[in-house]
């Protein structure tokens, strides 16, 4: 063969990599795909917490991540599928907190936790945004029941081994002292930032305490 055929076989061996590289650069990022894929939905709730939820884009989100607007559309087809993923990301987060332990002290600080968490967050800023949003938004509120309703079926679960071992009062059921717990906890999220001195970190110990007290059994109970 000639050097012109193999230099053109050369060449037309090399194009489609070349191709792909470019491909690579234009939409696909580069790296661990779920580590991009968190950055995305970090960004996202950046996004939101600063434009607000009709202000946020796919395109301020990949810009708030280094990302091209390709990169993005990657992982999410639409601006709908993102937020859906930054709604169950952030229940991620909450179910975490779960996996603190199952002692009576454990809920101490999974409710340390979780003030820690919503206190002048981006996340609490773009929580109640979408939370908001999911009023107009079915699938979102679907998404908000979901994984609601499967924290306290987990909770409650934990509560119930609580009583069976004797350290959680038993005369409430679990379902409902699970619903209490999550119920104050939201609570206090609503106005965490704004009272600043209401949540100062030794109220919140008392706050916590009292939570703490109201779950363990009667005292003619513990006598018995």
């Amino acid at each position: 063969m000639s050097e012109t055929g193999t230099a053109t076989r050369t060449a037309v061996t090399e194009r489609p990599a070349t191709k792909a590289a470019t491909r690579g650069r234009r939409g696909r990022p580069v790296g661990d795909r779920e580590a991009q894929r968190t950055k995305l939905l970090r960004a996202g709730i950046k996004v939101i917490a600063d434009e607000g939820y009709a202000g946020a884009s796919l395109r301020k989100v990949a810009k708030q991540a280094g990302h091209t607007t390709g990169a993005i559309t990657y992982y999410f087809a639409d601006k709908e599928e993102m937020v859906g993923a930054i709604i169950e990301f952030m229940f991620d987060g909450f179910d975490s907190m779960l996996d603190s332990g199952d002692e009576v002290a454990d809920h101490r600080k999974r409710l340390k936790r979780w003030v820690e968490l919503n206190s002048n967050s981006d996340g609490w800023i773009a929580g109640f945004q979408l939370l908001a949003r999911a009023r107009h938004e079915p699938k979102f509120a679907a998404i908000y029941a979901d994984r609601y309703s499967r924290y306290r079926e987990r909770l409650a679960g934990i509560l119930a081994k609580q009583q069976a071992a004797g350290d959680v009062r038993n005369d409430i059921s679990p379902d409902i002292l699970a619903d209490l717990i999550g119920s104050i906890a939201d609570g206090w999220t609503i106005m965490l930032p704004i009272e600043i001195e209401r949540f100062a970190p030794e109220r919140v110990d008392a706050l916590i305490d009292a939570i703490i007290k109201l779950l363990q059994p009667p005292v003619a109970a513990r006598k018995g």
